[in-house]
């Protein structure tokens, strides 16, 4: 359920990652805004995702994360 929230999250944003792609955004996303092992990591998620400033730090964090992936799978085709 609770990766039902950020592909929620990542629809409203229009972006469209494959499985394991959300997964590794996932985890890091919940590391980094301290909600791992939260009692409901998705109800925690979903609320943070609801309040203004937590959104817009939730979306910068996410655009960053696709920015890193993006440098990240041009080096490796520049490599090969």
């Amino acid at each position: 359920m609770s990766r039902a929230v950020l592909i929620g999250i990542l629809l409203e944003m229009r972006v469209l990652l494959s499985e394991p792609e959300v997964e590794e955004l996932y985890r890091e996303l919940l590391t980094y805004f301290g909600l791992v092992g939260a009692l409901d990591e998705c109800q925690a998620l979903e609320y943070a995702w609801k309040d203004p400033y937590n959104r817009r730090e939730i979306e910068g964090f996410i655009k960053e994360w696709l920015r890193r992936r993006r440098r990240r799978e041009e080096a490796i085709a520049g490599v090969v």
